[in-house]
Protein backbone atom coordinates (compact mmCIF):
# COMPACT_ATOMS: atom_id res chain seq x y z
CA UNK A 1 0.00 0.00 0.00
CA UNK A 2 2.62 2.63 -1.14
CA UNK A 3 0.13 5.24 -1.64
CA UNK A 4 -1.06 5.36 2.00
CA UNK A 5 2.63 5.43 2.68
CA UNK A 6 4.10 8.01 0.56
CA UNK A 7 2.91 10.49 -2.07
CA UNK A 8 4.66 12.61 -4.61
CA UNK A 9 3.22 15.70 -2.87
CA UNK A 10 4.22 14.87 0.45
CA UNK A 11 7.04 17.32 1.48
CA UNK A 12 10.07 17.03 3.50
CA UNK A 13 12.90 18.54 5.35
CA UNK A 14 16.00 17.16 6.55
CA UNK A 15 18.23 17.60 9.99
CA UNK A 16 21.60 17.26 10.48
CA UNK A 17 23.10 18.22 13.40
CA UNK A 18 26.97 18.39 12.40
CA UNK A 19 28.93 17.85 9.56
CA UNK A 20 29.97 14.48 8.14
CA UNK A 21 33.48 13.54 7.66
CA UNK A 22 35.73 11.90 5.16
CA UNK A 23 36.16 8.90 7.35
CA UNK A 24 31.89 9.15 7.04
CA UNK A 25 32.14 8.71 3.64
CA UNK A 26 34.70 6.21 3.60
CA UNK A 27 32.71 3.85 5.82
CA UNK A 28 28.88 4.35 3.69
CA UNK A 29 30.91 3.49 0.53
CA UNK A 30 33.01 0.68 1.74
CA UNK A 31 30.74 -0.80 4.48
CA UNK A 32 27.24 -0.02 3.95
CA UNK A 33 27.52 0.63 0.10
CA UNK A 34 27.16 -3.44 -0.44
CA UNK A 35 24.69 -4.19 2.18
CA UNK A 36 21.88 -1.44 0.90
CA UNK A 37 22.69 -1.30 -2.57
CA UNK A 38 23.02 1.98 -5.28
CA UNK A 39 19.44 3.26 -4.77
CA UNK A 40 19.45 3.78 -0.94
CA UNK A 41 23.20 4.82 -1.16
CA UNK A 42 22.18 7.35 -3.79
CA UNK A 43 19.31 8.62 -1.47
CA UNK A 44 21.24 9.01 1.48
CA UNK A 45 24.12 11.23 -0.51
CA UNK A 46 21.22 13.57 -2.18
CA UNK A 47 20.06 13.66 1.62
CA UNK A 48 23.51 14.78 2.83
CA UNK A 49 24.09 17.08 0.33
CA UNK A 50 20.33 18.71 0.42
CA UNK A 51 21.26 18.52 4.34
CA UNK A 52 24.66 21.09 3.86
CA UNK A 53 22.74 24.09 2.16
CA UNK A 54 23.25 27.49 3.75
CA UNK A 55 19.40 27.54 3.88
CA UNK A 56 17.60 24.65 5.18
CA UNK A 57 14.89 24.14 2.78
CA UNK A 58 11.79 22.05 2.61
CA UNK A 59 11.05 19.83 -0.47
CA UNK A 60 8.19 17.57 -1.92
CA UNK A 61 9.05 13.84 -3.17
CA UNK A 62 9.17 14.79 -6.73
CA UNK A 63 12.48 16.28 -6.01
CA UNK A 64 13.52 13.07 -5.40
CA UNK A 65 12.34 11.29 -7.99
CA UNK A 66 13.64 13.57 -10.49
CA UNK A 67 16.81 14.08 -8.90
CA UNK A 68 17.52 10.59 -8.32
CA UNK A 69 15.31 9.63 -11.67
CA UNK A 70 13.33 7.06 -9.54
CA UNK A 71 10.01 6.14 -9.30
CA UNK A 72 8.59 6.90 -5.88
CA UNK A 73 8.16 3.38 -5.25
CA UNK A 74 12.19 3.01 -5.68
CA UNK A 75 12.86 6.15 -3.55
CA UNK A 76 10.53 4.42 -0.70
CA UNK A 77 12.35 0.96 -0.81
CA UNK A 78 15.81 2.97 -0.49
CA UNK A 79 14.20 4.93 2.33
CA UNK A 80 13.25 2.22 4.19
CA UNK A 81 16.70 0.80 3.82
CA UNK A 82 18.55 3.55 5.30
CA UNK A 83 16.40 3.10 8.23
CA UNK A 84 16.40 -0.64 8.55
CA UNK A 85 20.46 -0.25 8.69
CA UNK A 86 20.50 2.79 11.22
CA UNK A 87 21.62 5.41 8.91
CA UNK A 88 18.22 7.37 8.80
CA UNK A 89 15.35 7.95 11.14
CA UNK A 90 11.95 9.35 9.60
CA UNK A 91 9.28 11.34 11.31
CA UNK A 92 5.75 12.15 9.85
CA UNK A 93 3.41 14.80 10.68
CA UNK A 94 -0.32 15.15 9.18
CA UNK A 95 -2.54 18.07 9.59
CA UNK A 96 -5.39 17.59 8.00
CA UNK A 97 -4.58 16.11 4.50
CA UNK A 98 -1.23 17.80 4.18
CA UNK A 99 1.50 15.02 5.26
CA UNK A 100 5.04 16.28 5.72
CA UNK A 101 8.18 13.82 6.86
CA UNK A 102 11.32 15.03 9.03
CA UNK A 103 14.35 12.53 8.00
CA UNK A 104 16.99 12.59 10.11
CA UNK A 105 20.64 11.21 8.85
CA UNK A 106 22.63 9.21 11.30
CA UNK A 107 26.22 9.09 10.87
CA UNK A 108 27.70 5.15 10.23
CA UNK A 109 28.87 2.74 12.75
CA UNK A 110 32.90 3.19 12.76
CA UNK A 111 34.99 0.12 11.95
CA UNK A 112 35.34 -1.31 15.14
CA UNK A 113 31.97 -1.16 16.09
CA UNK A 114 30.69 -2.65 12.31
CA UNK A 115 32.98 -5.24 13.07
CA UNK A 116 32.10 -6.34 16.28
CA UNK A 117 28.39 -6.45 15.07
CA UNK A 118 27.74 -9.98 14.18
CA UNK A 119 24.47 -9.44 11.92
CA UNK A 120 26.31 -6.28 10.33
CA UNK A 121 29.78 -8.01 9.64
CA UNK A 122 28.23 -11.60 8.96
CA UNK A 123 25.96 -9.73 6.78
CA UNK A 124 28.89 -7.76 4.74
CA UNK A 125 30.53 -10.95 4.33
CA UNK A 126 28.08 -12.54 2.56
CA UNK A 127 27.88 -9.72 0.36
CA UNK A 128 31.69 -9.24 -0.70
CA UNK A 129 33.00 -12.75 -0.32
CA UNK A 130 35.62 -13.86 1.87
CA UNK A 131 38.86 -12.26 0.26
CA UNK A 132 37.85 -8.86 0.08
CA UNK A 133 36.17 -9.23 3.22
CA UNK A 134 39.43 -9.90 5.08
CA UNK A 135 40.99 -7.33 3.01
CA UNK A 136 38.80 -4.72 3.86
CA UNK A 137 38.90 -5.78 7.81
CA UNK A 138 42.94 -5.34 7.77
CA UNK A 139 43.08 -1.81 6.07
CA UNK A 140 41.25 -0.20 9.36
CA UNK A 141 43.67 -2.40 11.04
CA UNK A 142 45.37 -0.06 13.81
CA UNK A 143 48.90 0.40 12.28
CA UNK A 144 51.26 0.80 15.27
CA UNK A 145 53.92 3.05 13.85
CA UNK A 146 55.88 3.75 17.12
CA UNK A 147 59.16 2.01 17.67
CA UNK A 148 58.81 0.36 21.73
CA UNK A 149 61.73 2.77 22.34
CA UNK A 150 59.53 5.79 21.95
CA UNK A 151 57.75 7.41 25.27
CA UNK A 152 54.58 9.53 25.05
CA UNK A 153 55.67 12.61 26.87
CA UNK A 154 52.53 15.14 25.92
CA UNK A 155 51.34 17.27 28.19
CA UNK A 156 48.03 17.52 29.97
CA UNK A 157 45.68 20.29 29.73
CA UNK A 158 46.65 21.06 33.35
CA UNK A 159 50.58 20.94 32.28
CA UNK A 160 49.51 23.75 30.35
CA UNK A 161 46.45 25.95 31.62
CA UNK A 162 45.49 27.17 34.93
CA UNK A 163 42.49 29.02 36.35
CA UNK A 164 42.38 32.83 36.70
CA UNK A 165 39.37 33.78 39.51
CA UNK A 166 37.67 37.06 38.61
CA UNK A 167 34.46 38.62 39.87
CA UNK A 168 31.42 36.80 40.08
CA UNK A 169 29.91 36.27 36.65
CA UNK A 170 26.69 36.36 34.87
CA UNK A 171 25.18 34.80 31.75
CA UNK A 172 27.28 31.48 31.81
CA UNK A 173 24.40 29.42 32.21
CA UNK A 174 21.82 30.34 29.67
CA UNK A 175 20.01 27.15 29.67
CA UNK A 176 18.18 25.63 26.75
CA UNK A 177 19.97 22.13 25.18
CA UNK A 178 22.80 22.25 22.90
CA UNK A 179 23.09 20.28 19.58
CA UNK A 180 25.66 17.75 19.50
CA UNK A 181 26.89 14.50 17.25
CA UNK A 182 24.47 11.73 16.77
CA UNK A 183 26.57 9.01 18.44
CA UNK A 184 25.88 5.92 16.03
CA UNK A 185 23.68 3.38 17.77
CA UNK A 186 24.26 0.50 15.41
CA UNK A 187 20.99 -0.79 13.46
CA UNK A 188 17.40 -0.71 14.94
CA UNK A 189 16.91 -4.46 16.13
CA UNK A 190 14.27 -6.21 18.52
CA UNK A 191 13.43 -9.75 18.03
CA UNK A 192 10.82 -10.41 20.01
CA UNK A 193 10.64 -13.75 19.16
CA UNK A 194 13.16 -15.24 21.11
CA UNK A 195 11.97 -16.66 24.32
CA UNK A 196 14.59 -15.13 27.09
CA UNK A 197 12.45 -17.19 30.11
CA UNK A 198 12.54 -20.85 28.02
CA UNK A 199 16.52 -19.47 27.71
CA UNK A 200 17.11 -19.10 31.28
CA UNK A 201 15.20 -21.80 32.65
CA UNK A 202 17.74 -24.20 30.98
CA UNK A 203 21.00 -22.53 32.70
CA UNK A 204 21.43 -23.97 36.17
CA UNK A 205 23.25 -21.55 38.59
CA UNK A 206 25.52 -24.31 39.06
CA UNK A 207 26.71 -24.25 35.44
CA UNK A 208 25.79 -21.16 34.59
CA UNK A 209 25.84 -18.62 37.15
CA UNK A 210 23.07 -15.63 36.82
CA UNK A 211 26.10 -13.28 37.13
CA UNK A 212 28.04 -14.97 34.55
CA UNK A 213 24.65 -14.09 31.89
CA UNK A 214 24.57 -10.07 33.08
CA UNK A 215 27.99 -10.16 31.65
CA UNK A 216 27.36 -10.56 28.05
CA UNK A 217 24.23 -8.21 26.42
CA UNK A 218 20.87 -9.46 25.52
CA UNK A 219 21.09 -7.91 22.49
CA UNK A 220 24.44 -9.81 21.08
CA UNK A 221 22.55 -12.67 22.47
CA UNK A 222 18.85 -12.00 20.03
CA UNK A 223 21.09 -11.41 17.05
CA UNK A 224 23.60 -14.25 17.19
CA UNK A 225 20.07 -16.25 17.63
CA UNK A 226 18.33 -14.50 14.63
CA UNK A 227 21.45 -14.64 12.08
CA UNK A 228 22.32 -18.34 13.40
CA UNK A 229 18.26 -19.41 13.41
CA UNK A 230 19.64 -20.81 16.70
CA UNK A 231 16.36 -21.45 19.36
CA UNK A 232 16.73 -20.76 22.78
CA UNK A 233 17.66 -24.20 23.63
CA UNK A 234 20.35 -24.26 20.91
CA UNK A 235 21.52 -20.84 23.05
CA UNK A 236 22.04 -22.80 26.16
CA UNK A 237 24.45 -24.78 24.38
CA UNK A 238 26.46 -21.90 22.73
CA UNK A 239 26.62 -19.79 26.14
CA UNK A 240 27.86 -22.97 27.98
CA UNK A 241 30.43 -23.64 24.82
CA UNK A 242 31.58 -19.98 25.28
CA UNK A 243 31.69 -19.95 29.60
CA UNK A 244 35.23 -19.08 30.41
CA UNK A 245 35.91 -21.21 33.05
CA UNK A 246 38.76 -19.46 34.69
CA UNK A 247 36.63 -16.34 35.60
CA UNK A 248 33.18 -17.86 35.14
CA UNK A 249 32.30 -14.73 32.56
CA UNK A 250 30.67 -14.98 28.72
CA UNK A 251 32.89 -12.46 27.09
CA UNK A 252 31.25 -11.49 23.51
CA UNK A 253 33.98 -12.34 21.10
CA UNK A 254 33.65 -16.18 22.72
CA UNK A 255 30.25 -16.15 22.29
CA UNK A 256 30.09 -15.16 18.73
CA UNK A 257 32.47 -17.53 18.14
CA UNK A 258 30.90 -20.13 19.86
CA UNK A 259 28.05 -18.89 17.64
CA UNK A 260 29.60 -19.76 14.78
CA UNK A 261 31.21 -22.84 15.80
CA UNK A 262 27.87 -24.43 16.96
CA UNK A 263 25.91 -23.14 13.58
CA UNK A 264 28.69 -25.29 11.23
CA UNK A 265 28.33 -28.57 13.05
CA UNK A 266 24.52 -28.22 13.76
CA UNK A 267 23.08 -26.40 11.07
CA UNK A 268 25.38 -25.45 7.76
CA UNK A 269 28.68 -24.99 6.68
CA UNK A 270 27.74 -21.82 4.72
CA UNK A 271 27.84 -18.46 5.91
CA UNK A 272 24.12 -17.39 6.79
CA UNK A 273 23.00 -14.61 4.88
CA UNK A 274 20.10 -11.88 5.21
CA UNK A 275 17.04 -12.13 2.68
CA UNK A 276 15.61 -8.27 2.95
CA UNK A 277 11.94 -7.96 2.96
CA UNK A 278 9.50 -5.76 4.04
CA UNK A 279 5.86 -6.75 4.85
CA UNK A 280 2.39 -4.96 5.51
CA UNK A 281 0.01 -6.76 7.30
CA UNK A 282 -3.14 -6.68 5.17
CA UNK A 283 -6.43 -4.58 6.59
CA UNK A 284 -8.87 -6.63 8.18
CA UNK A 285 -12.61 -6.16 7.39
CA UNK A 286 -14.75 -4.66 10.92
CA UNK A 287 -17.35 -6.92 11.84
CA UNK A 288 -20.01 -3.61 12.40
CA UNK A 289 -19.71 -3.69 8.19
CA UNK A 290 -23.71 -4.32 7.79
CA UNK A 291 -24.07 -4.85 4.06
CA UNK A 292 -22.36 -6.58 1.21
CA UNK A 293 -21.55 -2.82 -0.26
CA UNK A 294 -20.15 -1.80 2.45
CA UNK A 295 -17.77 -4.65 2.56
CA UNK A 296 -16.84 -4.13 -1.07
CA UNK A 297 -16.59 -0.44 -0.37
CA UNK A 298 -14.20 -1.11 2.54
CA UNK A 299 -12.23 -3.40 0.31
CA UNK A 300 -11.54 -0.67 -2.82
CA UNK A 301 -10.56 1.90 -0.02
CA UNK A 302 -8.07 -0.55 1.71
CA UNK A 303 -6.82 -2.25 -1.69
CA UNK A 304 -3.78 -1.29 -4.19
CA UNK A 305 -4.92 -1.11 -7.61
CA UNK A 306 -2.35 -3.83 -8.23
CA UNK A 307 -4.41 -6.20 -5.39
CA UNK A 308 -8.02 -5.37 -6.69
CA UNK A 309 -6.62 -5.97 -10.71
CA UNK A 310 -5.03 -9.42 -9.32
CA UNK A 311 -8.21 -10.58 -7.57
CA UNK A 312 -10.44 -9.59 -10.50
CA UNK A 313 -9.03 -10.82 -13.23
CA UNK A 314 -7.27 -13.66 -11.21
CA UNK A 315 -3.76 -12.92 -12.81
CA UNK A 316 -0.90 -10.13 -12.49
CA UNK A 317 -1.98 -7.12 -14.11
CA UNK A 318 -0.10 -5.50 -16.95
CA UNK A 319 2.60 -2.97 -16.21
CA UNK A 320 0.57 -0.36 -18.43
CA UNK A 321 -2.56 -0.63 -15.93
CA UNK A 322 -0.04 -0.05 -12.78
CA UNK A 323 1.30 2.93 -14.64
CA UNK A 324 -1.90 4.38 -15.45
CA UNK A 325 -3.19 3.59 -11.64
CA UNK A 326 -0.49 5.38 -10.38
CA UNK A 327 -0.89 8.15 -12.80
CA UNK A 328 -4.53 8.49 -11.67
CA UNK A 329 -3.24 8.97 -8.05
CA UNK A 330 -0.47 10.84 -8.79
CA UNK A 331 -1.37 13.47 -11.31
CA UNK A 332 -4.94 13.80 -10.99
CA UNK A 333 -4.78 13.36 -7.11
CA UNK A 334 -7.79 10.73 -6.65
CA UNK A 335 -7.36 8.62 -3.47
CA UNK A 336 -6.99 4.60 -4.04
CA UNK A 337 -10.42 3.71 -3.49
CA UNK A 338 -11.86 6.59 -6.50
CA UNK A 339 -9.33 4.33 -8.87
CA UNK A 340 -10.23 0.90 -7.89
CA UNK A 341 -13.86 1.94 -8.44
CA UNK A 342 -12.53 3.65 -11.84
CA UNK A 343 -10.68 0.75 -13.09
CA UNK A 344 -13.23 -2.00 -11.92
CA UNK A 345 -15.94 -0.08 -13.27
CA UNK A 346 -13.85 0.33 -17.15
CA UNK A 347 -13.09 -3.80 -16.74
CA UNK A 348 -16.59 -5.10 -16.57
CA UNK A 349 -19.05 -2.72 -18.57
CA UNK A 350 -15.63 -2.59 -21.63
CA UNK A 351 -14.80 -6.48 -22.31
CA UNK A 352 -12.31 -6.55 -19.86
CA UNK A 353 -10.10 -3.44 -21.36
CA UNK A 354 -8.71 -0.43 -19.71
CA UNK A 355 -8.57 2.53 -21.98
CA UNK A 356 -6.20 5.12 -21.19
CA UNK A 357 -7.90 8.12 -22.75
CA UNK A 358 -11.11 7.08 -21.94
CA UNK A 359 -9.75 6.61 -17.72
CA UNK A 360 -8.46 9.82 -17.91
CA UNK A 361 -11.17 11.76 -19.09
CA UNK A 362 -13.23 10.10 -16.58
CA UNK A 363 -10.65 10.66 -13.90
CA UNK A 364 -10.63 14.48 -14.66
CA UNK A 365 -13.95 14.49 -14.53
CA UNK A 366 -14.02 13.15 -10.87
CA UNK A 367 -10.81 15.27 -9.70
CA UNK A 368 -13.09 18.99 -10.80
CA UNK A 369 -16.12 17.35 -8.66
CA UNK A 370 -13.68 16.88 -5.56
CA UNK A 371 -14.45 12.81 -6.29
CA UNK A 372 -12.13 11.87 -2.72
CA UNK A 373 -14.28 8.40 -1.85
CA UNK A 374 -15.20 5.16 -3.53
CA UNK A 375 -18.72 5.37 -2.59
CA UNK A 376 -19.05 8.75 -4.22
CA UNK A 377 -17.58 7.21 -6.91
CA UNK A 378 -19.75 4.51 -7.27
CA UNK A 379 -22.99 6.82 -6.98
CA UNK A 380 -21.50 9.13 -9.50
CA UNK A 381 -21.02 6.16 -12.25
CA UNK A 382 -24.58 5.19 -11.65
CA UNK A 383 -25.94 9.07 -12.13
CA UNK A 384 -23.27 10.00 -15.07
CA UNK A 385 -23.79 6.39 -16.86
CA UNK A 386 -24.81 7.38 -19.77
CA UNK A 387 -22.55 10.61 -20.40
CA UNK A 388 -19.66 7.90 -19.89
CA UNK A 389 -20.91 5.94 -22.67
CA UNK A 390 -20.88 8.69 -25.55
CA UNK A 391 -17.72 9.62 -24.25
CA UNK A 392 -16.63 5.89 -24.86
CA UNK A 393 -18.42 6.00 -28.40
CA UNK A 394 -16.64 9.06 -29.05
CA UNK A 395 -13.44 7.70 -28.94
CA UNK A 396 -14.49 4.15 -30.79
CA UNK A 397 -14.90 4.14 -34.85
CA UNK A 398 -17.70 1.93 -35.85
CA UNK A 399 -18.29 0.76 -39.08
CA UNK A 400 -21.29 2.16 -40.95
CA UNK A 401 -24.48 0.26 -41.06
CA UNK A 402 -23.23 -1.87 -38.13
CA UNK A 403 -24.87 -2.76 -34.76
CA UNK A 404 -22.75 -3.54 -31.64
CA UNK A 405 -22.10 -7.33 -31.24
CA UNK A 406 -22.38 -7.55 -27.26
CA UNK A 407 -24.00 -5.38 -24.73
CA UNK A 408 -21.54 -2.71 -22.17
CA UNK A 409 -21.75 -4.16 -18.67
CA UNK A 410 -21.69 -2.62 -15.45
CA UNK A 411 -20.19 -3.61 -12.10
CA UNK A 412 -22.89 -5.13 -9.46
CA UNK A 413 -22.93 -2.11 -7.43
CA UNK A 414 -23.77 0.14 -10.05
CA UNK A 415 -27.56 -1.29 -9.73
CA UNK A 416 -27.23 -1.14 -5.86
CA UNK A 417 -28.28 2.87 -5.00
CA UNK A 418 -29.48 1.64 -1.69
CA UNK A 419 -30.45 -1.16 0.26
CA UNK A 420 -34.27 -0.01 1.16
CA UNK A 421 -34.59 1.08 -2.73
CA UNK A 422 -36.45 -1.44 -5.11
CA UNK A 423 -33.85 -2.73 -7.41
CA UNK A 424 -33.58 -2.42 -11.03
CA UNK A 425 -33.72 -5.16 -13.21
CA UNK A 426 -29.90 -5.92 -14.13
CA UNK A 427 -29.00 -6.69 -18.45
CA UNK A 428 -28.51 -10.37 -19.02
CA UNK A 429 -25.32 -11.24 -17.80
CA UNK A 430 -22.20 -12.98 -18.76
CA UNK A 431 -20.86 -16.06 -17.23
CA UNK A 432 -17.34 -14.91 -16.88
CA UNK A 433 -17.77 -11.64 -15.30
CA UNK A 434 -20.24 -13.43 -12.55
CA UNK A 435 -17.57 -16.05 -12.02
CA UNK A 436 -15.18 -13.20 -11.35
CA UNK A 437 -17.47 -11.65 -8.58
CA UNK A 438 -18.30 -14.33 -7.04
CA UNK A 439 -14.57 -15.35 -6.44
CA UNK A 440 -14.21 -11.38 -5.55
CA UNK A 441 -16.69 -11.70 -2.73
CA UNK A 442 -15.54 -15.14 -1.91
CA UNK A 443 -11.95 -13.62 -1.02
CA UNK A 444 -13.77 -10.66 1.04
CA UNK A 445 -15.70 -13.06 3.42
CA UNK A 446 -12.10 -15.06 3.79
CA UNK A 447 -10.40 -11.37 4.84
CA UNK A 448 -13.52 -10.40 6.84
CA UNK A 449 -12.91 -14.46 8.44
CA UNK A 450 -9.41 -14.28 8.88
CA UNK A 451 -8.50 -16.92 6.53
CA UNK A 452 -5.26 -16.08 4.70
Amino acid sequence: MLYQELQPVDTFTIKLSHPFSDYDRQLLTLFYQPLIGPDAMSLFMSLWADAEREIEGEFNHYHLMNLLTMPLGKVFEARISLEAIGLLRTYCKQVDQDRSFCYELLPPMDAKSFFDDPLLSTFLFSKIGEQAYRSLRARFLIDNLMDEQYKEISRTFLDVYKPIRYGASEGLEEGGQMAGRNEPTGIPFANSDFDFNLFRAGLSEQMVPKSSLASVSQELIEKLAFLYSLSPLDMQKVVMMALDGNNMQIPEDRLRKAAVDYYKINISQNVPTVEKIFKKAEPEIPKELKSREDELLFYLENTSPREMLRHLNGKEPFPVDLQLAERLINTHGLSVGVVNVLLQYMILRNDGKITNNFAERIASHWSNKKVSTAKVAMELSRTEHDQYMKWLNEGKKKPAGRKPIREEKVPEWFYKKDDTEQKKPAKEADPAIDEQRRQLMEKLDAMRNGVK
